[in-house]
């Protein structure tokens, strides 16, 4: 009803002395303010003067060819977009100062600044750093980098913290004829960071694909935020460099992948790996029919060993080798390969180097095949350039799966590769190259498929007792600890509705036998100790115990194994459980990423869960769908569908438990860590039989990295007629009904909603609109409860922030059905309430002219319209809530 479409990405427009992104990253002027002594800046003024750039090009201080000069920042004869600071630390200051008093706000700052966060702070001044690379818009003849080569203008983004990452990826691009629409160099990441340049070219329509080189993320969530909104329309790759350092175990890196997974970010291990990716998605455009899995790959070759190899290292990359079928005896019928058995790799023989352009657009064009991998290897008696040209023609002629090229050698080879590479084709020196980038094709298609899934309806609807973990929690800080007795951390699972092993606590042998008694036998006897995390390594722990007596011996035989073994451990008594049946011990955790934040965790379980780890990673919140996706992405999946004596377990009741843990992590952010080992599973159910949970410091809480779905803005609407709706924030579940409430639109309602007719929503659009970012947008939804079928959704108002200001985009939507109601306003007003929570004080939106009910009502708000000074047939609507009073829910 409003606007044309929502935008993907999130605009910062232009505002009077307010600082723009666009200046930054796509400037008209540049100044250069450099000191001599300076190593960067005579590498910067040549690449400055020597990149035809098309704007205004100025410096202060002596005259330098190139540039306009100016004896200080006020003698500048126009107000610069961008300043390139090669000053020393301590002149940074000054200039920034005197350039924000210019107006300019835009800055990078190649050198060392160790206070810039600061510096931005006092000044207003955004700036790319400390340690910059700098900053390259090839389209612009912009060059304001370190690097030794200038970057060629092509679909690729480089957004990278490392210079030397930077002048690799550079100089291999310029062998490989691949270009930039974008250079930009964060350095050490205290300025205008990875958030704000994805923000930026997730809406820039020459970006075909972005490329990340991440060691320090500033502002986690705005990261993610902006890495999915980018992610949504183009591939985005990352590396990064250190991981190990930081952590040998591994673990930051696997949560790392976890956050770019949800973000729809591909993360590659090496700079080998960051190569060939870029290789692949600077040069091949997705089909646009491709809706496979993305993974089954056709191999062609003029050689039988060349198509070995790259089997081998499809099946070994987890792709699979596409069976053509029918199709393929198509091929044998025209003579491409005679003799072919039907399989692949289709193996055309060393004088069928001439034939591979045509056989790979035949595979390319069957619907079995996702990607085709061509190789070549040298052959004597044949014309290179006759193949070079033939694949050349089919890679470019090709309407369906992507076509990649393998040309083995050097000598010969070399210059050919150089040659299909300057022609735009994805080109390899191997043929685990060539296979790793059809790898990469389908790794992006999952992840991106993935983080835009639109999962089921169902909604595990909790219930938790936040008040009684409160009060454990409470009572553990009373007592000084920081660590709850396994007791304790039972009973906070149990709170949230996981099921647990029963048991008591006791302080001796005596009362853990008659503690036994009273829960049944057989029995599990555990020592309590807080110095004790793994109570099996020193005999704490003993199962089978059948008898009240052998319970109080077991217990006293612990109590002295534990004292010859760890003499210094506290033991504060015994935990007595009932002792479980069988089935597939699992291990779940949270805890803690110093860049992601909270983690959960799903794997093997059990003593050696540590020893022969199987883990598989992600951020909460989990919702039922991410939980099952959790546990699929490990080898223990497979156990828990069950094998020879072994029954299969109840793996929903499994995702019931992470979603449950994963609430736990949103509802008491002073949790810094949480783990059940073991969870038995089995065909019943679930059932934690050991926990344990430690808390931050007094006073330290988690930031997740995404947000929490905000169920407490959820409230009740009854409409004049006396039928009652629930108003609550959109969430992903949503998505069937979302699409039903929109086929229940009427043709009008739809043009004035998305000013055309649509006649069905696609998948990216719903997605797009029910997987949110309530930091950075809300969507309230009006559900009306249905007693013989599921809930629909009769009503959506939608508020986009921009994030460089105070201002959003609107739009809202009523079912027929419920027009007459009051419930368009009451849906606006609860975006206005929220609004004015984060800080917007301007809302505006675009309503046909013709639109006469919508822009009454608009009016009856409060909106300013008049007509657009653009578009004719567009009224423009604004309203300051800033003012509006605050109502009384």
């Amino acid at each position: 009803m409003l606007h044309r479409t929502m935008p993907d990405a999130f605009t910062w427009p232009a505002r009077g002395g307010g600082f723009r992104d666009r200046a930054l990253l796509r400037p008209d002027s540049v100044v250069l303010l450099a000191d001599e002594a300076s190593h960067e800046a005579p590498v910067l003024a040549r690449n400055l003067a020597a990149g035809a750039f098309r704007g205004r090009l100025m410096a202060v201080g002596p005259a330098r060819e190139g540039f306009e000069t100016a004896p200080s920042i006020e003698a500048l004869p126009v107000v610069p977009d961008l300043a390139v600071l090669c000053l020393a630390p301590d002149a940074l200051g000054p200039a920034m100062a005197a350039l924000a008093a210019r107006g300019c706000l835009a800055a990078v700052v190649p050198g060392p600044a160790p206070d810039l966060a600061a510096l931005s702070a006092r000044t207003g001044v955004q700036a790319l750093g400390q340690g910059s690379f700098g900053i390259a818009v090839p389209a612009i003849g912009l060059n304001a980098t370190l690097s030794h080569i200038a970057p060629a203008k092509g679909r690729l983004a480089l957004v990278t913290q490392s210079s030397a990452i930077a002048r690799a990826v550079l100089d291999w691009a310029a062998a490989e004829s691949v270009g930039f629409s974008h250079v930009v160099g964060i350095g050490g990441n205290q300025g205008f960071g990875f958030s704000g340049v994805l923000d930026w070219l997730a809406r820039d329509p020459a970006t075909g694909a972005i490329l990340l080189d991440i060691r320090r993320i500033r502002n986690r969530r705005m990261f993610v935020s902006a890495a999915r909104a980018a992610a949504r329309t183009r591939p985005v790759v990352a590396i990064r460099a250190g991981g190990r350092l930081v952590d040998a175990s591994g673990l930051a890196d696997e949560v790392m992948e976890a956050a770019l997974r949800r973000a729809g970010v591909l993360r590659v291990a090496g700079l080998e790996d960051f190569l060939a990716a870029a290789e692949t998605l600077a040069r091949v455009r997705p089909s646009p029919r491709a809706t496979g899995p993305g993974d089954r790959i056709a191999v062609v070759t003029n050689g039988v060993g060349l198509g070995l190899l790259a089997a081998d290292a499809v099946v070994a990359g987890g792709g699979r080798l596409a069976e053509p079928g029918d199709a393929g005896m198509a091929a044998v019928a025209l003579g491409l390969a005679e003799g072919w058995s039907g399989r692949n790799p289709l193996a055309l023989g060393p004088l069928g180097g001439a034939r591979l352009g045509e056989a790979s657009a035949m595979l390319a064009a069957l619907p079995e095949v996702d990607a085709v991998v061509a190789l070549h290897a040298p052959a004597p008696a044949e014309d290179a350039a006759v193949v070079r040209e033939a694949l050349a023609a089919a890679v470019k002629a090709s309407r369906g799966a992507p076509i990649l090229v393998g040309w083995a050698g050097q000598a010969s080879a070399g210059p050919q590769r150089a040659a299909l590479a300057e022609a735009g084709v994805a080109v390899f020196a191997t043929p685990e190259a060539a296979v790793r980038g059809a790898l990469h094709l389908a790794q992006d298609r999952r992840n991106r498929a993935a983080a835009a899934e639109l999962p089921a309806r169902d909604v595990l609807d909790l219930a938790p007792d936040r008040a009684t973990v409160a009060r454990i929690l409470a009572r553990v800080r009373a007592a000084g600890r920081r660590d709850l007795t396994e007791e304790e951390a039972l009973a906070v699972l149990a709170a949230y509705g996981v099921p647990t092993v029963p048991g008591r606590a006791v302080g001796g042998a005596a009362e853990a036998g008659d503690a036994a008694a009273m829960l049944g036998f057989p029995v599990v006897l555990k020592v309590l100790s807080p110095d004790l995390p793994r109570k099996t390594e020193v005999g704490g722990v003993v199962m089978g115990l059948a008898s009240a007596a052998a319970v109080r011996d077991a217990a006293a035989a612990m109590a002295e194994r534990v004292a010859r073994a760890r003499p210094a451990a506290r033991v504060t008594g015994f935990l007595v459980q009932r002792q479980a049946g069988r089935g597939q011990e699992l291990r779940l955790r949270l805890g803690d990423d110093a860049m992601f934040g909270p983690w959960i965790s799903f794997g093997r379980g059990g003593t050696a869960a540590d020893i022969d780890p199987d883990e598989g990673f992600d951020l909460p919140p989990l919702n039922l769908a991410l939980a099952r996706g959790l546990i699929r992405r490990t080898r223990t999946a497979r156990l828990l569908e069950g094998w020879r004596d072994h029954p299969p377990a109840q793996i929903p009741a499994i995702a019931d438990v992470l979603v449950r843990l994963s609430q736990v992590a949103v509802d008491f952010p002073e949790i810094e860590s949480c783990g059940i080992n073991p969870l038995l599973a089995d065909p019943e159910g679930v059932l934690a039989l050991d926990a344990s949970l430690g808390l931050r410091p007094e006073g330290q809480v988690a930031l997740l990295a995404i947000p929490p779905y905000p169920a407490e803005l959820a409230r009740p609407f009854r409409g004049r007629d006396g039928r009652e709706v629930l108003l609550r924030p959109i969430r992903p579940e949503d998505a069937t009904a979302h699409a039903e409430a929109f086929r229940r639109l009427s043709a009008e309602d739809v043009r004035y909603r998305f000013f055309s007719a649509l006649g069905e929503l696609s998948t990216a659009q719903i997605a797009r609109m029910t997987q949110i970012d309530y930091d950075r947008e809300m969507a309230f939804v009006a559900v009306e409860h249905a007693v013989d079928g599921p809930d629909r959704t009769v009503g959506v108002s939608r508020l986009i922030r921009d994030p460089g200001g105070a201002e959003a985009e609107f739009a809202v939507i009523i079912d027929p059905a419920w027009k007459g109601q009051g419930l368009a306003r009451a849906l606006m007003e609860r975006l206005f309430d929220w609004g004015r929570e984060v800080g917007v004080r301007e809302v505006a939106g675009q309503v046909l002219a013709e639109n006469g009910p919508m822009l009454a009502f608009v009016r009856a708000l409060g909106f300013r319209v008049k007509a657009s000074a653009q578009e004719p047939e567009v009224m423009e609507a604004r309203l300051s809530i800033a003012a509006l009073p605050v109502r009384e829910d």
